[in-house]
């Protein structure tokens, strides 16, 4: 698997997402519409990368902010930038116990420490378990 090419620029974890697993999984795919009332063939996502920034299933017209700026500054991931972590990483508190952009920074830290590869096989799937599914302990 190639993991660069499905880890999205501020570091989500493309293999991980419901969405792009939906691809190979109609009963997966079928739940999605189902639960988000949008057409079955519309519930699957290939990563953003594969789709210049920009996630149809969002609805969005154009690439991310976070897409737009890497692509300027001539990056891969935000974890390469001088200026991380910014603003355009800001993690959001709605809808945030559905989707996994608060994850993004840790992620990004953990791909400077270990690596892409490393990062994928070791942490990328415990981080979301831990964020949908885990306990907060202090």
């Amino acid at each position: 698997m190639d993991y660069l090419e499905l880890t999205a620029p501020c570091g989500l974890d493309c293999w991980n997402c419901g969405l792009y697993l939906a691809q190979e999984d109609p009963g997966l795919r079928q739940a999605i519409a189902k639960k988000t009332g949008r057409p079955e063939e519309a519930c699957a996502c290939p990563g953003c990368r594969a789709q210049g920034g920009t996630i149809a299933f969002l609805g969005m017209q154009g690439p991310c902010k976070v897409w737009r700026c890497t692509e300027a500054r001539g990056y891969l991931l935000c974890a390469e930038c001088g200026d991380f972590p910014c603003d355009h990483l800001h993690p959001y508190a709605d809808l945030a116990g559905e989707r996994p952009h608060n994850t993004k920074i840790f992620n990004l830290c953990q791909i400077r420490k270990l690596g892409v590869a490393a990062w994928a096989e070791q942490k990328a799937l415990s981080v979301r378990q831990n964020y949908f599914k885990g306990k907060l302990v202090l």
